[in-house]
């Protein structure tokens, strides 16, 4: 049995994530279930129960809903997306050098973030601005899936689809995601979530964010601004959209990896890794994260695998299969140094119990 973390140790780790400069609040959840070991704590701004935007942890459910589909046999990753999508969504969003690889892109493409598409958050407008930049300045604004294919559809692919080796993380490719999702179902993303996820897990605390009068979530912070986006978080629900707290996000990361919506072993289809370098550096595969961890952090006892989700917002969702130890919380920092204090204090956490 592996030594069981010890509390007083995570008390200590959740308050040094906010000694970093503009990490203002952190909520860290653990589980160690060989241990039957449950934890959760907080520091600073934020207090245990609190809800807030998981950010891009959403496309971990997404991973979830599209395997469950594809165990009903309601998709395959290999479809072509024009099989689900309208002519005029899949026309020309795909140009490269001349040549519309707009009907070659497949879901798995989407998915596994291998589609070339644009991703409209971090690409230049027309004005020179990022749609990031924008957001993170005030400038709060509606993104929808047919605002997005107006400016992708001006932007020059990555690669061709599926070209080896090949990836750029793409929100692009998760708004189109939704909307297959969506048209499979027949029902909008915010009731394939409730339906297929929150209520099968019983999470009265965790839904999509859709009304704009909404302040149930905390405040999120870009650098030492807080930064109220209700607007853009309203538009955006299968890529960030979803609201949870520590303790529900930890209910869902458990059901994702044993087995609750889609057959155990298909786990390792989804370890199919190219390493990304922007946003950080991490290795995606099939819908899922791995985060890059050099030998050196822990020589001789290797921490090997930790799987799962980073948000935009310094949300997380993580799984250590070598400890069998689960990870979830947020530091509520958009400017990466959120997600660099939730990276050591994982790593901490999981060399404190080798």
């Amino acid at each position: 049995m592996l030594k069981k973390v010890d509390e007083s140790f995570l008390h200590h780790t959740v308050k040094q994530m906010i000694k970093k400069r503009n990490n203002f609040g952190a909520v860290l959840c653990v589980e160690q279930v060989d241990n039957d070991f449950s934890w959760v704590g907080a520091a600073g701004n934020v207090e245990e129960d609190d809800q807030y935007f998981i950010a891009s942890v959403t496309k971990l459910y997404v991973t979830a809903v599209v395997l469950k589909l594809r165990s009903e046999n309601q998709l395959q990753l290999e479809d072509h997306i024009a099989n689900y999508l309208s002519e005029d969504i899949v026309r020309s969003i795909h140009v490269l050098d001349g040549v519309d690889y707009s009907n070659d892109i497949t879901i798995k493409h989407l998915i596994s973030n291998t589609s070339g598409i644009p991703d409209y958050f971090a690409y230049k407008q027309s004005n020179g601005k990022t749609v990031a930049s924008e957001l993170f300045n005030g400038k709060d604004q509606d993104w929808s899936l047919e605002k997005t294919l107006v400016l992708v559809k001006k932007l020059k692919p990555k690669f061709k689809p599926g070209e080896r080796g090949k990836v750029n993380y793409s929100d692009t490719n998760y708004q189109l995601l939704g909307r297959i999702i969506e048209n499979i179902t027949g029902l909008n993303i915010s009731e394939v979530f409730q339906t297929l996820i929150f209520d099968e897990l019983n999470l009265s605390k965790t839904y999509v964010y859709e009304d704009v009068n909404d302040t149930k979530p905390v405040s999120l912070y870009y650098k030492s601004n807080a930064v109220h986006l209700p607007v853009y978080m309203s538009s955006v629900a299968p890529e960030g959209g979803i609201v949870s707290t520590a303790k529900e996000t930890m209910i869902f990361l458990k059901a994702f990896f044993n087995g609750r919506f889609f057959p155990k072993e298909e786990l390792e289809e989804l370890k199919q890794w190219n390493l990304i370098y922007f946003p950080g550096q991490f290795y995606y595969g099939i819908g899922l994260e791995k985060l890059w961890v050099p030998r050196i952090v822990s020589p001789l006892k290797p921490i090997k695998e930790i799987l799962g989700f980073w948000g935009q917002s310094g949300a997380f969702a993580f799984y250590n299969p070598e400890r069998d130890v689960y990870f979830t919380g947020t530091i509520n920092q958009s400017s990466g140094f959120g997600h660099s204090a939730a990276f050591k204090a994982m790593i901490k956490i999981i060399k404190s119990i080798s």
